[in-house]
């Protein structure tokens, strides 16, 4: 394609679903015991995986008014995906599917789209405006199954020529969807029909691209020789057929049909070993289009096409598993040392740091994550500790006004436990909060976690938006005793994270020691960082300027994918936060401060041992991190 300047590359209709992937892989679609949720349809996540490639995508569909709905137009925005035109049908249900892994081969699906809302797309959902400000409109195939959503396409297709708009077929062919196979059997790939042969050989002629596998083509072409079915969409359309050949890689073919399929300009594909097939050939077209549409020529396409593809078979689910641009770049740069992606160590990291959407620009963070502290001021005040859950939520009181007064919207969080806070943290979840939580056994040393449970088996049951937090009390100066089994216990912590999806923060608070504090947390983010452990964030002391500077630098260097650094208080004075704060001006991986008991203390205090009311204790905080968020915004700014 020519590089034409328009504010969308792409614009996809077609399918949104909500997949449910089996967690256990082997069995039966009936043995499951859990599964994970995911946004997908063919669609949907070619529009996400595009959007990942630096795609500028958008989709037409079409989700139900309920939380299945919401949830994929959140995540779409997650992405980067324009959803002007995703529309909320009052009648339908969002469309679900329910995937399991059983071998290589096998992959039972089950498709739950009677009537959903993806195919109630209608003609008035077609912004004729918006179709011609993209580059490209791509449809799938499932969407000319029916005949109302057959006359919405075809009215798509006719604005796009109207507005010289380039058209693509991804062919995306389902028995099951055409009514040719028993509702439960999602699974099969091929049922040859004469019938849908010729109802897609209608629309073949409106696209400038087709996409498709042998099987695919077949369907289309109406011969299960591959050569033959081409020949006969020849016949019907001039379309640029890409021909997805499995481990042969894929082929591209203009003009006349070749006598050998490796006569058509041909790029061999990465050999990988196959965890799940399902979401390849949407992740192979993004990968195209990545080529395609900024003109990168036909081999650059199939290159991406074909290492999107690998990618994603070596890993669980769809849009979830789809590379993004950085991810992808390097993959190709490497790809002859990496035979296995899914265990490949670096590979998976940026997988994980470049799928994040949300970015943290300033944080005022208010910390009142303390469980021991708190129990020793109710005892000191003779008070129940059954009071704390209460404190805890009035402490949250005082921090949504301060936001709302300060303006604080996205730029504000807490630090909260789920042992006298678990109310807390099911109010914030789910708002504009910068949420983390503690696993760290409070005093440790050497670092234990809070709880008889596994940390795997803990952090199982908290969202995802919770990012884990872990203070280590660290210093590379400690005896082999203390330092070897608390790198054992941050790398636990690290391997888990990955795997369950959360971010980590690490805490690093020196011990009493002679080395000055910036020189020892220098050190010690230095050794972690040796040791292959690359948290998300770090919370660090107050420290000298030089240090601050040597820190940012040091970890911008060794992890540029760190979402930031947040400054703790340590119970200081506010004055002296204050001072301490100008360390960190000018660094711009420090977000901001983690204070708690400088806010909190005196006030929880008093409110233990009944010497104010409820409103006096939020009013009287409400005025401490108010002087707190100020005192950074001065300091740092």
């Amino acid at each position: 394609m020519n590089a034409e300047i328009k504010p969308l590359d792409l614009i996809c209709l077609g399918r949104a679903g909500v997949d449910f992937y089996a967690d256990q892989i082997g069995a039966r679609l009936e043995d499951v015991g859990s599964f994970s949720k995911y946004i997908g349809g063919s669609s949907t996540n070619i529009a996400c995986c595009s959007s990942r490639m630096g795609l500028r995508s958008a989709l037409i569909t079409r989700v139900g008014d309920e939380h299945m709905g919401q949830f994929i137009r959140e995540q779409l925005q997650r992405e980067g995906v324009d959803t002007r035109l995703v529309k909320t049908d009052p009648d339908r249900l969002t469309a679900l599917v329910v995937l399991g892994i059983k071998d290589r081969d096998t992959f039972p699906l089950i498709f739950f789209r009677e009537n959903c809302a993806d195919m109630a797309i209608s003609k008035d959902d077609v912004d004729e405006s918006m179709i011609a400000q993209s580059k490209a409109l791509l449809i799938t195939g499932t969407h000319f199954s029916t005949e109302a959503i057959y006359a919405t396409s075809k009215h798509a297709l006719s604005l796009a020529r109207k507005n010289k708009v380039k058209t693509v077929l991804d062919i995306d062919y389902r028995p099951v969807l055409w009514g040719l196979t028993s509702k439960g059997d999602g699974e099969t790939r091929f049922i040859a029909n004469d019938s849908v042969s010729s109802h897609l050989q209608s629309i073949l002629g409106d696209f400038d691209l087709i996409v498709g596998t042998e099987e695919e083509i077949h369907i289309a072409g109406g011969s299960t020789d591959t050569l033959t079915a081409m020949r006969k969409i020849r016949t019907v359309s001039d379309a640029v057929l890409v021909l997805k050949r499995g481990p042969f890689g894929a082929s591209v073919y203009e003009g006349d049909i070749p006598d050998s399929l490796d006569d058509g300009i041909t790029v061999k594909g990465v050999t990988v070993d196959v965890l799940n097939v399902l979401g390849a050939g949407d992740a192979f077209i993004s990968g195209f289009l990545r080529g395609w549409i900024n003109g990168e020529g036909y081999e650059q396409a199939l290159r991406y096409a074909n290492a999107c593809g690998a990618l994603v078979v070596s890993r669980h689910g769809c849009t979830p598993a789809m590379p993004t641009k950085e991810e992808l770049d390097y993959y190709l740069a490497n790809s002859q040392n990496i035979p296995r992606p899914d265990t490949d160590t670096e590979l998976n990291y940026l997988h994980r740091v470049t799928t994040y959407s949300r970015q943290w620009e300033q944080l005022h963070i208010h910390a009142f994550d303390h469980r021991i502290q708190f129990e020793e001021m109710a005892n000191a005040a003779n008070a129940d500790v059954n009071r704390l859950p209460r404190l805890k939520q009035l402490l949250l009181q005082a921090t949504e006004q301060v936001v709302e007064n300060l303006t604080l919207g996205g730029q504000s969080g807490i630090l909260c436990d789920g042992i006298f806070g678990q109310d807390v943290l099911n109010a914030a979840t789910g708002t504009d909060l910068w949420i983390a939580r503690p696993v760290e056994l409070p005093k440790s040393r050497p670092l234990a976690f809070e709880g008889e449970q596994s940390i795997g088996t803990i952090l199982k049951s908290w969202p995802l938006e919770h990012i884990v937090k872990c203070l280590v009390f660290y210093s590379t100066a400690d005896d082999a005793s203390i330092k070897e089994p608390q790198d054992k216990k941050i790398a636990e912590l690290y391997d888990a994270c990955c795997t369950s999806g959360h971010q980590l923060l690490l805490e690093i608070i020196p011990p009493a020691e002679t080395m000055p504090v910036g020189e020892s947390v220098l050190a010690s983010v230095k050794h972690i960082l040796n040791s292959g452990i690359r948290p998300d964030w770090w919370k660090i002391p107050c420290m000298d300027a030089a240090s601050a500077a040597a820190l940012c630098s040091l970890i911008e260097t060794e992890t540029p994918h760190c979402r930031g650094i947040v400054v703790l208080g340590l119970d200081a004075p506010a004055q002296q936060l204050a001072d301490g704060f100008k360390a960190f001006r000018g660094l711009d991986l420090v977000k901001g401060f983690a204070v708690g008991r400088t806010i909190f203390g005196d006030a929880s205090r008093a409110w233990l041992a009944n010497d104010i009311s409820d409103d006096a204790l939020v009013s009287n905080v409400a005025k401490n991190y108010t002087a707190i968020c100020q005192a950074w915004q001065s300091a740092t700014q």
